[in-house]
């Protein structure tokens, strides 16, 4: 019998727990827990005889791997996924996945939730602006890309994109106006929604001189990974460009400095929050468990990441 482990260090909802078990008990395999553990040690005990792992943000190390001698699958609940090592999962044979799309509404509300809280001066007295008419970028137009587009239009928002891996035909028929290069998205629009995912080519990648060509009173918003941007590139265009703006729901590591010397053009969430919707907890929690159930009885390698 396939054993099945939730290890959660910020648990799912209780009634995301409730559908996983049933889901992987109705397919005859053994359930098993592990939430709110603090230190390795006790990771690396609870994997020690599983064959499937679900996680949320959890760090899936090397040595987590190795000490799950029985592993043959685990799946990242969510879109993101490098918490995986997934050099070492591959190395033991064990699949990687996750589960894209299943956060991707909760953080694009997240998303334009913060450019309305910025737009309207953090909610302060004062004369704000509104979004309406406001053209809008998105740079990577997938899942949650896609999810902020439409709720943009909603806004009356002008809506523009840059992904070298989507069609521009794909994008026009979605009423996207598609932009050639990133260079043009970031000159184009007022505000830029960052969705790219963090690797070797992206990795401090939004840096001054991108971000410089942005139009006077320029907002970047960023519900992607903090390690794209390029942070003395961040302090050094907020420096100079006393009307730029920066709202992250990943706080970096330098945002006491940026929160001093910059309080009212930058807003940082205290954790990271664009899936923390009892939705999103509950959809991702649902699909990592019948990915598994999919996978160990029909070979099902859809969402794998680590090809």
């Amino acid at each position: 019998m396939a054993k099945v482990l939730v290890a959660t260090e910020k648990p799912f909802a209780k009634v995301a727990v409730e559908g996983i078990q049933k889901i992987v008990e109705e397919a005859g395999f053994e359930f098993a827990l592990l939430e709110k553990y603090t230190s390795e040690e006790e990771f690396l005990k609870a994997v020690a005889d599983v064959d499937a792992l679900i996680v949320r943000s959890d760090k899936v190390t090397k040595n987590v791997v190795e000490a799950a001698k029985n592993l043959k699958i685990v799946v990242r609940a969510g879109a993101g996924y490098d918490n995986l090592d997934l050099e070492a999962c591959s190395a033991k044979g064990v699949v990687a996945m996750n589960t894209p799309g299943q956060n991707s509404n909760a953080v694009a509300e997240l998303a334009l939730g913060m450019m309305v809280y910025m737009a309207r001066n953090s909610f302060h007295a004062g004369t704000g602006a509104e979004l309406r008419g406001k053209k809008l970028g998105i740079h990577a137009y997938g899942n949650v890309g896609r999810y902020v587009a439409t709720i943009a239009k909603g806004f009356g928002m002008d809506v523009y994109a840059f992904d070298p891996f989507v069609t521009a035909e794909a994008m026009e028929k979605e009423g996207i106006k598609v932009c050639q290069s990133v260079e043009e998205l970031y000159s184009t629009c007022n505000y830029v929604s960052l969705h790219i995912p963090a690797n070797d080519k992206t990795k401090k990648s939004i840096n001054f001189d991108l971000l410089s060509k942005m139009p006077k009173g320029g907002v970047l918003v960023n519900t992607a990974r903090k390690e794209v941007i390029d942070e003395e590139g961040m302090v050094k265009i907020m420096e100079s460009r006393p009307d730029f703006k920066y709202l992250s729901d990943i706080e970096p590591a330098n945002a006491a400095e940026l929160k001093e010397k910059f309080a009212d053009r930058v807003f940082f969430t205290p954790k990271k929050m664009g899936a923390e919707t009892a939705e999103a907890n509950i959809n991702a929690g649902l699909a990592a468990a019948r990915q598994i159930v999919g996978f160990i009885n029909n070979g099902d390698k859809t969402f794998q990441v680590n090809k």
